[in-house]
């Protein structure tokens, strides 16, 4: 994990300043949302037993407390309902100004706010479709045996659609 600004940190993994999950099936019960994510599919888990399809996704409903749950898709492409933009003050991990975050409707499955990527300061209005985005993020050291290898991650934004 690159770590801007520390040089004495340059090349080392910290673990505390990692803002992405594990993703491995070794660490995640939910890992298979990060495979699906590299196939380009959003994903989350739908209860068999009460219909519940929360996110992220769970091993355990959150309403029936069921572990009788499935993968399912949702769409990929939302509409913006609202967006807030940083310009200024950007937290250490987020990248370059601006963070951009908007609040989304999924086709009615879910609304949820999430972070808009290849986006510039006033271009996102609400009514306006974004894509899901999936993106590489920095991988994460694991040892298996005597030996560490480093494991690829993924995580995912919206991008507006063009």
């Amino acid at each position: 994990m690159s770590t801007p600004g520390i040089s004495i940190l340059d090349g080392k993994y910290m673990v505390t300043m990692d803002l992405f999950p594990q993703q491995s099936k070794e660490f995640n019960q939910i890992y298979k949302f990060y495979e699906y994510l590299k196939e380009g599919r959003f994903t989350t888990t739908k209860c068999k037993d009460c219909g519940s399809e929360p996110f992220p996704p769970r091993v355990m409903c959150p309403d029936c407390y069921s572990t009788n749950v499935e993968w399912i898709d949702w769409p990929t492409i939302g509409t913006v309902i609202d967006v807030t933009e940083e310009a200024v003050g950007v937290p250490l991990g987020f990248g370059k100004p601006p963070l951009v975050h908007a609040l989304v409707d999924l086709d009615g499955k879910k609304t949820f706010f999430v972070r808009i990527i290849n986006c510039k300061t006033g271009e996102l209005k609400s009514g306006d479709k974004v894509k899901l985005a999936v993106f590489d993020v920095d991988p994460v050291p694991q040892e298996f045996g005597r030996e560490v290898i480093n494991i690829p991650r993924v995580f995912y934004a919206f991008e507006p659609v063009k």
